[in-house]
């Protein structure tokens, strides 16, 4: 496998139903050797975790002021094209990028390589298989941990290490194979969250994303939460329930 693109994403959390893709980052590769980049910030304005901010550097400062979201996935999709992808713990990354596609009515379906279960194949048991300890073990340059484009490049030369030790005797563990997860459509937010959310919005003077058409049923309901939880509940009065 000469050819491919390697792939990496840092997210606000775990969970493709509810958490946000804050960056998208990639690296080309043809006949070995990394040919193009792209890398990008998404703009939305969100609440970024303080853990999550303390891992990559990312604030939300710089989701605020980032790429357009919607253009920039679709340039992310178009570069990684009809590649291979390779990744570290690639199912992870692959779990938001389908369910962006499924959300989307897009077709999305790959066959990839990991970088990690290479790694959990060929490395000694008591060495540690994160990225961070497979960029040392492998005299890999580390920069600019956990952000995407720069995981994403030594992801690639993690892999191309990989390769050049084991790939003569193990072929068949680095043909890429299929990606398998299974998402449903996230529904859109109902207009009766949409207009509940406004209302509390005007009322406590609060600004709401501007995503804020876009939202999930699950997306809206946590911003309620999160609203509630910093503000109060919002005091209805009892004929704003009528009709």
């Amino acid at each position: 496998m000469q050819d491919y693109v390697v792939i990496d994403l840092e997210m606000t959390g775990l969970n493709v139903k509810t958490d946000h893709i804050l960056e998208v980052g990639a690296v080309k590769v043809r006949n070995h050797h990394a040919v193009d980049q792209f890398g990008a910030i998404l703009r939305q304005n969100i609440k970024i975790p303080e853990k999550v901010t303390e891992l990559t550097g990312i604030t939300e400062t710089m989701v605020q002021e980032g790429a357009e979201k919607e253009n920039a996935m679709k340039q992310f999709f178009e570069f990684i094209g009809d590649d291979i992808i390779v990744g570290q713990n690639v199912i992870f990354d692959y779990g938001f990028l389908k369910q962006w596609a499924v959300n989307h009515n897009m077709p999305l379906e790959r066959n990839a390589v990991d970088t990690l279960k290479l790694a959990r194949k060929f490395l000694p048991r008591e060495q540690k298989k994160d990225l961070e300890s497979l960029c040392a073990y492998f005299g890999v340059k580390r920069e600019n941990a956990h952000r995407a484009f720069h995981d994403a490049y030594e992801t690639w030369q993690v892999y191309e290490a990989l390769r050049e030790r084991y790939e003569e005797e193990h072929a068949e563990d680095f043909l890429p194979k299929p990606l398998l997860y299974k998402v449903k459509k996230q529904t859109p937010a109902t207009a009766r969250q949409m207009k509940y959310l406004r209302e509390y919005a005007a009322h406590y003077q609060i600004k709401l994303p501007d995503d804020l058409a876009e939202m999930t049923r699950s997306e809206a309901s946590r911003l309620t939460d999160q609203l509630i939880a910093r503000h109060g509940k919002l005091q209805r009065k009892k004929s704003d329930f009528n009709g």
